[in-house]
């Protein structure tokens, strides 16, 4: 009887635990291998991609509102907000729990981030959220390894 009550205690305590799959929608060209990476990278971190393979992201970018000067190769949309580059799964998180946030973007292609990985090189970088007002602000600083 005891036993009983332990693994049932348990069960419950891992059906607590277990939590949906975050849904994102990302948008890349159809030949970067880099993109893909980044995807496998949100889907071991509990995330379910939808992919959209797209001739013209530059078209993507600016109906989402990306700024020029952010960004990168692919564009992912999560909660009406986008997400721009090699954002780490654990910033997207932390964007959506800011709702003054129109999104986040790390710009260019650092090496080290999701997607970028290259050995044990980390090229240093920041993930930058972005507010309704155009306001920039640092969610997240990755120091060079």
């Amino acid at each position: 009887m005891r036993r009983l009550a332990l693994l049932a205690a348990l069960a419950f305590a891992a059906a607590v635990q277990a939590a949906e799959p975050i849904a994102i929608d990302v948008y890349r060209d159809a030949y970067c291998s880099c993109c893909k990476a980044w995807i496998r990278h949100l889907q071991a971190n509990g995330f379910t991609v939808t992919e959209h393979v797209e001739e013209n992201m530059s078209k993507i970018k600016t109906r989402l509102g990306v700024p020029y000067s952010l960004g990168s190769c692919h564009t992912a949309v999560i909660d009406g907000r986008f997400v721009e580059g090699h954002v780490p799964a654990a910033d997207i998180l932390r964007l959506r729990r800011q709702p003054d946030l129109i999104g986040a973007a790390v710009p260019g292609m650092p090496v080290g981030s999701p997607g970028m990985e290259s050995g044990d090189r980390q090229d240093p970088y920041q993930v930058i959220g972005i507010a309704r007002d155009g306001s920039r602000r640092v969610l997240a600083d990755y120091p060079q390894r």
